[in-house]
């Protein structure tokens, strides 16, 4: 089994900066990509960031690219987020998952990531 446990959550005035951290317990065998997703309320969930593939190249929603920087260690099983610029529009719980892919895509669909954490709340006012 895996847990996923994020922290880092808060409210913060737009244009401030928040970080964001999600450490994976368990069997660390059982995943091989990670991510970070955010539902606001009300919508779906929307990737945020993450590898899209097993290579480990983080890449970023268009909404967060060059205000968010999202960094994996390997050797903690962890995976941060740094959010700086913030919006309004980027308040949202802030979900990070976890899945095991058998090809070499992690991918962006909510719904094929098995592990989630219980979410972090981040709200910009």
């Amino acid at each position: 089994q895996v847990q996923l446990v994020e922290s880092g959550g808060a409210s913060v005035q737009a244009g401030g900066s928040l970080g964001l951290s999600c450490v994976s317990q368990g069997d660390e065998g059982s995943t091989n990509c990670m991510a970070w997703f955010r539902q606001a309320p009300g919508q779906e969930f929307e990737w945020v960031a993450g590898p899209v593939t097993r290579s480990g190249i983080i890449r970023y929603s268009d909404p967060v690219k060059n205000r968010f920087t999202a960094t994996q260690d390997n050797t903690k099983n962890a995976l941060y987020l740094e959010m700086s610029g913030l919006k309004p529009e980027d308040s949202a719980m802030y979900v990070c998952a976890a899945r095991r892919s058998s090809d070499r895509w992690c991918g962006t669909d909510y719904n094929n990531y098995a592990y989630r954490g219980q979410g972090t709340q981040v709200t910009v006012s």
